[in-house]
């Protein structure tokens, strides 16, 4: 990151954390950092902001799992309409960032698949 970009992060950052409620925020964090479901080969499957992406290897903000679904047909149906049967979802708590390797397939994702996704109860033992 250059000078320029870590001033403009600076600044999205203050204004995100003292103003969390202005739409502009809201759509460059959306646009920045777009909601997506990832594949990996070996890894299993995740959801959250990507950050960054190099060849196999994603980076994503806000992750989490998606160890177990019902209620979505596929990933594409998950990725454009979320799912239909969230009690019966195993995703765990979201980590604050996560490196992945091995990407095979990254699903953007609608507003409504993310909603459904984010509300999803944190499976744990």
């Amino acid at each position: 990151m250059d000078t320029k970009d870590l001033l403009l992060e600076s600044i999205k950052k203050n204004l995100s954390e003292y103003y969390p409620d202005l739409e502009i925020i809201k759509k460059v964090n959306k646009s920045q950092y777009p909601y997506v479901i990832v594949r990996a080969e070996k890894a299993g499957v995740f959801a959250g902001n990507l950050t960054k992406e190099e060849g196999t290897k994603v980076i994503l903000k806000n992750a989490r799992r998606l160890w177990y679904w019902e209620g979505a047909a596929s990933l594409s149906q998950m990725a454009m309409e979320g799912t239909k049967k969230p009690s019966g979802c195993k995703f765990p708590c979201e980590v604050e960032e996560e490196s992945i390797l091995g990407v095979c397939e990254i699903l953007q994702t609608t507003e409504t698949a993310e909603k459904s996704i984010k509300e999803v109860p944190i499976w744990k033992m």
